[in-house]
């Protein structure tokens, strides 16, 4: 009778933990599904390619990049903003780079300095080093339209060579490095 009454009590209480591991996995499986909601639709992985963005960002860097903001007007996207947007002469690639001017704005480059709307912009997110020498003419950016320039002047392809990133081009802004863990942490 001890042995059965022992074997009845340990089938009691491994039923009596049956809920708990029900409630464990439903759990855990709405937190899996919530984070792969918000990976895939708010914050997606992206992988720098290239030098343009240095130092900020250097090349096979790893950022979140937020979707949501711009796609849903919660935020309008700004002067310094580092966005993410398809390339104007190729929307199959993706380019990453810092917005100089926004709808409104002129922009011109005069031996390497740039100028918005006639004042000198103030950079220093561009170490000496990085800055080039060249000079482009004024551009009047209308609606919709912004100009952008990567970080690392002499080794940008920019809007300096081909032009102005239209609205709907621009898909997210840069929030977040996650690789290398040296460099974790927001972007600015």
């Amino acid at each position: 009778m001890d042995q059965e009454s022992s074997v009845e009590t340990i089938k009691k209480d491994s039923r009596a933990y049956l809920p708990i591991l029900l409630a464990l996995t439903r759990d855990l499986m709405i937190s899996v599904v919530l984070a792969f909601i918000i990976i895939l639709f708010l914050y997606p992985p992206v992988k720098v390619e290239g030098t343009s963005m240095m130092p900020v960002l250097e090349d096979q860097e790893r950022i979140f990049i937020n979707k949501f903001v711009y796609q849903f007007n919660i935020r309008s996207i700004e002067h310094g903003d580092v966005v993410v947007f398809y390339y104007p002469g190729d929307t199959a690639k993706s380019y990453i780079k810092r917005v100089i001017g926004v709808p409104g704005d002129r922009v011109a480059v005069e031996e390497g300095q740039v100028f918005v709307n006639g004042r000198k912009l103030y950079e220093p997110y561009v170490p000496p080093e990085y800055r080039d020498g060249g000079s482009y003419p004024e551009l009047a950016l209308g609606k919709d339209q912004y100009y952008v320039m990567g970080d690392h002047r002499s080794s940008s392809n920019d809007s300096r060579s081909w032009g102005l990133v239209p609205r709907d081009h621009v898909y997210g802004k840069a929030v977040f490095v996650y690789w290398p863990l040296q460099k974790l942490g927001l972007l600015h």
